[in-house]
This record gives C-alpha cells, sequence and structure tokens, in this order.
C-alpha cells in the first residue's frame, strides 16, 4: 500500500511527488509511461522556461533535470516504461510494464499528472489529398530535437499555439523556409513573447482570420492553399493565397489525456476538458487530485509547478487525515471567461487562487467577482488575451461574504 502514486513523471507529477515527500510523505510512486523522466520538457530545447519559478532563464531539459536532481535526494520510488492502464474511485492503480507485468497497486491518494496530447488533422477536418509531410508540431519538434531528422524544406504551420511558432522559429533556424503561419481566429493563440522572438524576429508572415482549404500532393505534400474565413469561420471566396511547400506542421490545440480520469468516473469540465476541481486539487472523487495539463492547458511550465506543489501538498494533507469543510463555493464563468479552475472553493481556504482564460482580447479592463448581484472584488487588467492564463487571489473574508452557492467571474472592457 503506497501513501500516494503519482501517474505521470513529466513537470507536473515531478513537481507533486517532491511536494508530497516534503510534506511527510514517504511511501511514493511515480508511474511513468516514457523510458526516462521529464515529459514534454525533454524535446523543449529552447529557452525561456524557469522565469518565474527559478528567477532565471533555463531550456525545457534544464529545467526538468532540476526537478529529476530534487527527486534524487528523496525516497520517491520511480517506474518508467510502465503504462498506467486503469485508475479507480477506491484508488487502485492497474499498470503493465516488461519486468513486472500486470500489476494492480493500492494507495491511500493519487495525483493524476498525464499531461496533454495534440490535436490531429483528422480531429479538425482538413480537405486535401493524404500526403506524407503533415505532421503534429510537437511530433515534428521530437523528430528535430530528438531524433535528428529533419521533417521539411518549405513549410506551413496552421494554427499559431506557443508550440507552431516555436517549430516555425527552430524549423528557420535549422535551414527550412516557413513560408507562413496561419490562424483561424482573429488573434494568435500564443504567448506574445512568441509571436515576438518566433515570428516577427525571422520576417515570417502571421495570417490571422485564415485557414488551409487545400492540400495537394501525391505522395508528399506539394502545395497548400489557405483562404480568409468571414465571422462564422467559413472560408471566403477570392482570397485563396497558394503555397508551394512540402511539409504543413499543425499547432491547432492540446487536449487533455483523461480517459483515466473519466473511467474513474471522475466529474470533468466540458470547457477545460479536465477535471472539476476544488482549491486544493482535489477532484470530486476523495483522495484523488490533479494538477498541470491534464486538468487545463498552461502556457507556462511554472505555473504547472506551482499547481502541482499545491496538489502534492493536498495529497500529504489528505493521507495525514486532514479534514475539509464540507462547505464550498461554485465558480462560474460570467462575460467573457472561457473557463475557470478550480471551479469549486471550500470556505476553510485561507486564501483562493482562481486562474481563466478569457474568451478574445481584452484592452484595458475590469474583472469582478460577484455573487447574486453584488461585487465582491475587483481586479484591473491593461491586457488580456486568450493565449495567456490570468490569475486572481481571493483572501477567504471576501468569500465569506458571498450570500450564496455561487460566485460570478465576468470581465468588462473599460469604457473610453
Amino acid at each position: 500500500m503506497y501513501d500516494l502514486i503519482v501517474i505521470g513523471g513529466g513537470p507536473a507529477g515531478l513537481a507533486a511527488a517532491c511536494s508530497a515527500w516534503e510534506n511527510g510523505l514517504k511511501n511514493i510512486l511515480i508511474i511513468e509511461r516514457d523510458k526516462e523522466l521529464g515529459g514534454i520538457l525533454n524535446q523543449c530545447i529552447h529557452n525561456g522556461f524557469g522565469l518565474h519559478y527559478f528567477k532565471e532563464e533555463l531550456t525545457g531539459p534544464e529545467y526538468a533535470s532540476r526537478f529529476i536532481a530534487l527527486l534524487g535526494e528523496t525516497g520517491v520510488e520511480v517506474m518508467t516504461d510502465t503504462m498506467a492502464l486503469q485508475v479507480t474511485a477506491d484508488k487502485e492503480v492497474h499498470a503493465v510494464n516488461s519486468e513486472k507485468g500486470y500489476m494492480v497497486l493500492k494507495s491511500k491518494s493519487i495525483v493524476l499528472a498525464m499531461g496533454c496530447r495534440e490535436r490531429t488533422r483528422g480531429a479538425i477536418s482538413i480537405p486535401g489529398t493524404r500526403a506524407a509531410g503533415i505532421l503534429t508540431a510537437g511530433a515534428a519538434q521530437r523528430y528535430v530535437n530528438i531524433e535528428g531528422h529533419m521533417v521539411g524544406k518549405r513549410v506551413v504551420i496552421l494554427g499559431s499555439g506557443d508550440i507552431g511558432l516555436i517549430m516555425a522559429r527552430r524549423m528557420t533556424l535549422e535551414g527550412a523556409k516557413v513560408l507562413a503561419c496561419v490562424e483561424l481566429m482573429p488573434y494568435s493563440g500564443g504567448l506574445q513573447r512568441n509571436i515576438v522572438q518566433c515570428l516577427e524576429d525571422f520576417d515570417i508572415p502571421l495570417y490571422l482570420s485564415h485557414t488551409i482549404t487545400d492540400i495537394k500532393g501525391e505522395h508528399r505534400v506539394e502545395q497548400v492553399t489557405i483562404a480568409k474565413v468571414d465571422e462564422n469561420k467559413m472560408p471566403v471566396q477570392g482570397t485563396e493565397i497558394v503555397f508551394d511547400c512540402d511539409t504543413v506542421l499543425l499547432s491547432v490545440g492540446l487536449i487533455p489525456e483523461n480517459e483515466l480520469t473519466k473511467n474513474a468516473k471522475i466529474e470533468i469540465d466540458s470547457k477545460t476538458n479536465g477535471a472539476v476541481v476544488y482549491d486544493n486539487m482535489e477532484t470530486s472523487v476523495e483522495g484523488i487530485f490533479a494538477c498541470g495539463n491534464v486538468l487545463h492547458v498552461h502556457d507556462l511550465v511554472d505555473f504547472v509547478t506551482a499547481e502541482s506543489y499545491k496538489a502534492g501538498k493536498s495529497a500529504a494533507d489528505y493521507v495525514k487525515n486532514s479534514h475539509y469543510g464540507d462547505k464550498c463555493i461554485y465558480v462560474v464563468n460570467g462575460e467573457g471567461i472561457s473557463y475557470t479552475v478550480p471551479q469549486k472553493i471550500r470556505l476553510s481556504a485561507e486564501k483562493s487562487e482562481i486562474f481563466f482564460r478569457v474568451r478574445r482580447i481584452f484592452k484595458e479592463s475590469q474583472i469582478t467577482v460577484s455573487c447574486n448581484g453584488d461585487i465582491l472584488a475587483c481586479f484591473k487588467r491593461a491586457h488580456m488575451a486568450p493565449g495567456e492564463m490570468e490569475k486572481i487571489s481571493i483572501p477567504s473574508k471576501i468569500m465569506e461574504m458571498a450570500n450564496g452557492d455561487t460566485i460570478e467571474l465576468a470581465v468588462k472592457e473599460a469604457e473610453s
């Protein structure tokens, strides 16, 4: 019987295990399906990691190695090259590997940290031939950075998420010509710093409100057609642009890996595609916690680390029989808000940090927290965009002012 089983050995799982150890749990197991710890960070050889958490600029492997070293100072058990097959509500983990075969592992608590996967061509139904040379940006990143294979010479990127932007720069540095980055929405889905450093610095054009309407190629991609879209996201005839290229990279969104979560009958939020959690990262099943990109897609690994430290500490508190008050308040998405995490806040919490994303770009604006029409708190922001996660912190004394069982988070642009 383990005190804690952490599923996933990426940045979230590493931070959660280290936190649980620091908070008193000693019988901890990490299950990782890859052959080594570190997760997606191992293929992210660019810098920009650690600015918030370590106060210095690191590459992905350097950031991962910091936590792998911290883990090495603990007695946490690690099973790599091991696949978790099932998680049950009574905290059993079914797993398999080549050394021990099929295992049923029991634990007092579980942290889900499985990360996320990329949307593929099939998920967004791009028209055209089924030629070679169409890859997700993450797959291309692995080929180039880890396997040492160049995936193409003339590249069109669909989607302006951070992975797509970073691969635009990476492919350029490796000698490819990136012809265009094409984005369906009227704004980029990535961080502003990546737009500047990965596109503008290399004169790579960004086509907003455009999409791919056709791909041609007999054996490999030969030509891509893009077109402007209207307010209903439908292509506008007469706006087509044709590129002669051999590669299409897709950066069209990430999906939390929640098959194990769903099988455990844990409540899922339809907006995040991750688990519904309390402010301590506990899911709807007592003693099972979730953190990192399996909960909601983050833009910075530093935020994953902070959230996962909270999940690890909460798991330790749970095992040590800490009692949480049953009364909680539900967080409702109001005007301009795409989603919020956590979705439930216990009134016993000293303060509550709420992460959220907005539906569109906002200039100078005001975030309000209200209950039954009464405004409890206001926060000002100079600029917000859907590609950048936002956070507010609400003290418990404000939560106690709520005269109902829900609070609403909303945002409104300041009147000029």
